[in-house]
């Protein structure tokens, strides 16, 4: 009895293809979202992740304060790198200065960032070279026009596979010679990405470059992640008089410590992630109703079918569960195609950098199971209404 009733809901659904697709569209889109809505969160995540990773968690940054006016009256500078040695459980700082400028070698001219920085700068935050040298202190001292280029710009200026160590290229008009090439990292420093970045000396960065339109920042890292308040209080005492800033002054710079700084990307992330499941629970439970509508229709065409059903014999509990089978076939058919596209979708947005998108097993797990969910809440009602019927009201239904 079981595999009849499984046949005949098949062929109900069957028999009325157009209004089978159209109800299964909302589960469909549904299924697809959630999918899409978990690989988004997931790729939020791995993405704030990627771009603090070569902080430590003992990180201090400081950047000249650009939200209250003091873009160009700001005094931090790179040298205050040096003073900050002197504050409170400070255990090493760099400074460097960031801006974008054109880069071009042969024919290829193209804009990335440019990063001047002291030899400090590339251990603190934890970059590497994979070949060639980094910015030595001798470097800094003459102001020597060399760089350490991202593999970015490697893959994109040398496109005839020759060795970048020792080449010219041209950086905002000026020559340098490629010393080193940094190993590939996928995040960022301070605003720029590290594979796409130029990495030359402060000096010339400052005297050749950038001069005073790149933005300073300075990283600092403390002994302890225990002490970060204590330190983040002495590093503001110090700039404050070093910048001789009056009690009634605002600062001209910005401390943010690299555990506060991970945790609002991170709730940031959760909240869109949040916000985009209510948006997908909201389309399944709209397919949810969608379904529940086509039920009452397909009830009210077949209460002829259905009175004959039970004149000879049928329990109620057979078309309650024809009913509801028919509804549940509609929400895991239709779970089935929203995983499929939204799986599909992945790579191909993830492919034109649309937006950070990483698979995730819970997507489809729960898109698929609330499918379901859906298919046998709001399927019940109608199939229940089916079941009451009376057969002499059913058969004598036109």
């Amino acid at each position: 009895m079981t595999l009849e009733i499984v046949k005949m809901s098949a062929e109900s659904l069957l028999a009325k293809k157009t209004r089978t697709f159209l109800s299964m569209l909302g589960i469909i889109i549904g299924v697809a979202t959630v999918i899409a809505v978990f690989a988004v969160g997931k790729g939020a995540q791995e993405s704030v992740n990627s771009q603090f990773q070569n902080l430590s968690a003992n990180s201090i940054l400081i950047m000249a304060n650009r939200g209250r006016g003091f873009t160009s009256s700001s005094k931090l500078k790179t040298e205050d790198a040096k003073l900050l040695l002197s504050a409170d459980h400070i255990a090493s700082a760099t400074g460097a200065i960031e801006g974008n400028s054109s880069v071009s070698y042969g024919s290829t001219d193209k804009s990335y960032g440019v990063v001047g920085v002291d030899q400090n700068f590339i251990p603190i935050s934890n970059l590497s070279v994979s070949s060639g040298r980094t910015i030595t202190q001798d470097d800094i001292d003459s102001k020597s026009m060399v760089a350490v280029v991202g593999s970015t710009v490697v893959s994109d200026l040398f496109t005839s596979g020759e060795n970048p160590i020792g080449a010219e290229i041209t950086v905002a008009g000026k020559k340098l010679q490629v010393i080193g090439v940094l190993t590939k990292l996928g995040s960022r420093v301070g605003m720029i990405s590290v594979d796409e970045a130029v990495i030359v000396p402060n000096s010339t960065a400052e005297k050749s470059i950038l001069g005073t339109k790149g933005q300073v920042m300075i990283t600092t890292q403390v002994d302890s992640v225990d002490n970060t308040n204590l330190a983040t209080t002495s590093i503001s005492a110090i700039l404050r008089t070093e910048h001789k800033l009056k009690i009634s002054d605002a600062d001209d710079f910005r401390i943010m410590d690299a555990g506060s700084m991970v945790a609002a990307a991170q709730a940031s992330a959760k909240t869109l992630s949040t916000l985009l499941t209510a948006i997908a629970a909201i389309t399944l439970l709209v397919s949810g109703i969608g379904i529940m509508n086509v039920m009452f229709v397909t009830v009210a065409e077949r209460t002829k079918e259905i009175g004959i059903a039970k004149a000879i014999g049928g329990k109620r509990s057979d078309i309650l569960s024809q009913f509801l089978l028919e509804s549940v076939i509609l929400s895991m058919v239709g779970g089935i195609i929203g995983m499929i596209i939204g799986q599909a979708a992945i790579p191909i947005i993830s492919y034109f950098n649309i937006i950070a998108m990483t698979s995730s097993l819970n997507g489809p797990l729960i898109g698929f199971s609330f499918s379901v969910l859906v298919g046998v809440f709001f399927g019940f009602y109608p199939a229940f209404q089916a079941s009451r019927l009376d057969p002499v009201d059913a058969l004598r239904s036109e």
